[in-house]
């Protein structure tokens, strides 16, 4: 099924100017705050952890802190593990697991890994509970050619100028009902594209990069997230999201090459988690304790299988 008429933005079937982009701009509203919510508990995070500003976004009138934590007897014999949330800022138990992992689960890897944990990479898209940046852009398809927009950019820079061995790289998403109700719609109409509607999986699944797969660290994840919460089965045509199914909750999916977060380091085990907040079988507190149990799974299995 297709509409022509499907957004109150755009004209159908012509791509957006900028004149559309600032009527798309007007109405995104703030509904939380990236300082209550992401500053406030990263500040009181234990000693075991520094806090870096790596950059700010200026988003004027807005200036926004891009923070990482950072472990802080940094062991450079030990491999590294990096965690990213929020790249798509509405998707909250990606920021919300992040923070939470670091708060009540990170001491526990003192020692084991050094570890570099982002839990906010789009702070204007977390208060507007938004997909995009203030530009419209996905920044989910902009970690290439050293970042295509300032929220990449400056995350790509900082952990190149590190150069840190990288053995981990667990990025946290959701899959949400307002996929099909906004943000679908809005990119077909920003390019000028038919509307067809997909399946929304429910439950948690992860998207392994198909140029490094690595399968039994799929799995791994999966293993010990289904303990938490319940796994996203494939639809009828045996897919998830358009994707075919590799096994249980696990699809393969390109990351480095349309530029999505999980691709842009040389992390052997890297992933893309999702979790389906709206079913009516999981809870924000649930799909929080998800995100944790797949990180860590993922160090877990990388530690034993480096």
């Amino acid at each position: 099924m297709t509409s022509t008429h499907f957004y109150p933005i755009g004209t159908p079937g012509q791509p957006w100017g900028e004149t559309e982009r600032e009527a798309w701009r007007a109405r995104q509203q703030r509904h939380r705050s990236h300082h209550e919510d992401v500053v406030v508990p990263m500040q009181q995070l234990g000693d075991g952890l520094t806090v870096v500003q790596y950059g700010t976004l200026d988003a004027a009138p807005d200036h926004y802190p891009l923070l990482a934590a950072v472990s802080r007897d940094w062991d450079p014999s030990l491999p590294g593990v990096l965690v990213t949330g929020g790249v798509h800022g509405y998707e909250t138990s990606g920021v919300h697991g992040a923070l939470q992992f670091l708060a009540h689960d990170a001491a526990a890897y003192a020692g084991k890994v050094n570890l570099v944990v982002v839990p906010c990479v789009s702070p204007w898209g977390y208060e507007r509970i938004q997909r995009w940046n203030r530009n419209a852009i996905d920044p989910n398809r902009s970690f290439r050619d050293a970042g295509l927009i300032e929220e990449a950019a400056a995350l790509m820079g900082w952990i190149a100028s590190r150069g840190d061995d990288l053995l981990v790289h667990m990025d946290l998403h959701e899959t949400t009902d307002s996929d099909l109700q906004e943000f679908d719609p809005a990119r077909c109409a920003r390019d000028g594209l038919a509307l067809v509607p997909e399946i929304i999986p429910d439950g948690f699944y992860v998207i392994g990069n198909s140029e490094n797969p690595e399968p039994a660290f799929q799995q791994a994840l999966i293993a010990a997230v289904e303990q938490v919460t319940h796994i996203a089965p494939a639809d009828a045509h045996g897919e998830l999201i358009g994707m075919p199914l590799q096994s249980h909750g696990v699809v393969w999916g390109e990351s480095r090459s349309i530029g999505a977060c999980a691709g842009f380091t040389d992390a052997r085990f890297a992933t893309t988690t999702e979790v389906y907040p709206d079913s009516p079988r999981t809870s924000p507190k649930e799909c929080n304790d998800a995100q944790v149990a797949a990180i860590r799974a993922a160090i877990t299995f990388a530690l034993a299988n480096r």
